[in-house]
């Protein structure tokens, strides 16, 4: 018998249990004992459910028993940021001032719906306090740690996500994405990570940030666990009413399709310069792997990063007024004056902001006309430091904490389906992620590139050892 472990894929996972390999509830225990080994030097996990985990897989085993099918993910194992609601746990948000809010009553849709395919659920991890962050830094409940470097960040705000997938405590975990909140974490941490289209599924059940650009999306260690919990999640929600009303488009069936005749670039202008050397050197390595001998240029992306700050910052602040009255000394210091500055934007550029929010929407659509597929970086440089204030970049000194998404604000701030590749170079411990950005609602597009990746051994998403 196959001994159960949360270090492999969730697809090698679920054809374990449905062969018979081990239970359900045998890998639910190999999971808490990872979590017990290896997290409390990581600092992923906020919270275990670990009771409610047995629960699930006494009754997944007795369904498997009677020969029921039990589920596209059943017998795989996954964890959520700690801004997804979970029945009976308060949810965070990262923040200290949502420890006095009562215990969540519900689900939030998306657990649900992995929870419906035989996913189960090991519990919440840390993020950046309100989703404002980009290092996975969280002032009252510590860092969350790089699981292939303890002294390195794992990016943010979805950092104790990607800690817990590096270091094989679960398959599988949900992050969400406003800026760069999926793509930094795998680019940093070394995993495959989907930021769907945005609208494409429910975020109900899920506390907030900037909902004109809030996105939520799996990450793990290969395309193909993407896709399983993709579709998993995918269909209409009544409880989101800002929920893009689309039928689901199954992606795991096409995966295997491969390139075929896809057009693909490599994007330049903005996204080539401005970082490490290494990031473009692993980009100029994945579009070679691709074929992409063409490079397009997203116009005016500088003014799209600037557009995306002044926009988060107003809409974050209004969300979080009453808190920033009643209780600022309860805020991680660089989150608080952030919003605080949000809070001063004169309305006059945030219209200006949305009117060419527009304008760059439009023109970046219309680029897919002459490309499927746009290559580009997702960090300007590897995960730095725990702790490190700066970074010099093309021999600039620029502040950690703001620009380790200067490559992913401008894709998020219009919506853009992105999948994120973990790449290697020789000597480094640490990986770099690199964007595959396709036409909105071309998740399928992304994933199959993704795959070819994995498949030529470009994109590696190993178990932190």
């Amino acid at each position: 018998m196959r001994a159960p472990s949360p270090t492999s894929t969730a697809v090698e996972a679920v054809a374990g249990f449905k062969a018979g390999a081990f239970t359900a509830a045998q890998m639910v225990e190999a999971s808490l004992a990872r979590i017990a080994s290896h997290d409390p030097a990581l600092g992923a996990f906020t919270c275990v459910t670990a009771e409610r985990a047995r629960a699930q897989a006494a009754l997944l085993d007795a369904r498997h028993g009677r020969g029921e099918d039990c589920g596209s993910l059943a017998g795989a194992v996954f964890a959520v940021k700690n801004l997804y609601d979970i029945a009976g746990e308060i949810t965070l948000a990262g923040s200290r001032i949502n420890r006095d809010h009562a215990p969540a009553k519900a689900d939030s849709s998306l657990i649900t719906q992995l929870e419906s395919q035989g996913a189960i659920l090991m519990g919440a991890l840390n993020m950046g306090e309100y989703a404002y962050d980009f290092t996975g830094e969280n002032a009252h409940y510590g860092p969350s740690r790089n699981p292939h470097d303890p002294a390195h960040m794992t990016g943010g705000s979805s950092g104790g996500s990607g800690a817990a997938a590096a270091a094989g405590l679960v398959h599988l975990t949900l992050g969400s994405d406003t800026n760069g909140s999926i793509r930094v974490p795998s680019s940093f941490c070394g995993l495959f990570g989907l930021k769907p289209t945005y609208g494409r599924l429910s975020r109900a059940g899920t506390f907030p940030f900037v909902s004109s650009f809030d996105h939520l999306g799996p990450m793990g260690r290969s395309p193909r666990d993407l896709a399983l919990a993709y579709d998993a999640m995918q269909g209409e929600d009544a409880r989101d009413p800002m929920q893009a009303k689309r039928a689901a488009q199954a992606v795991a069936p096409v995966l295997g399709e491969g390139l075929k005749s896809l057009r693909i670039a490599r994007a330049g202008g903005y996204f080539a310069r401005g970082a490490d050397s290494d990031v473009f050197a692993v980009v100029d390595m994945v579009a070679h792997a691709l074929g992409a001998e063409q490079s397009v240029e997203l116009p005016e992306a500088h003014r799209a990063r600037a557009a995306a700050y002044l926009i988060t910052m107003a809409e974050g602040a209004s969300l979080h007024l009453d808190r920033l009255r009643m209780r600022a000394a309860d805020f991680d210091l660089d989150v608080r004056d952030r919003l605080f500055a949000g809070a001063m934007v004169p309305g006059a550029w945030v219209v200006q902001a949305q009117k060419f929010r527009r304008w760059f929407h439009d023109a970046v659509v219309k680029l897919f006309d002459e490309v499927d597929v746009i290559v580009a970086p997702a960090t300007p440089c590897r995960a730095p430091r725990i702790g490190q204030k700066t970074v010099i970049i093309d021999g600039v000194e620029m502040a950690v904490r703001p620009n380790m998404g200067v490559f992913t604000q401008p894709i998020s701030f219009i919506g853009l389906p992105v999948v994120t590749v973990p790449t290697w170079t020789n000597g480094e411990r640490l990986p770099l992620g690199v964007q595959i950005i396709c036409a909105p609602w071309r998740e399928d597009i992304a994933l199959r590139v993704a795959q070819d990746l994995a498949i030529k051994g470009v994109a590696l998403a190993p178990v932190a050892t």
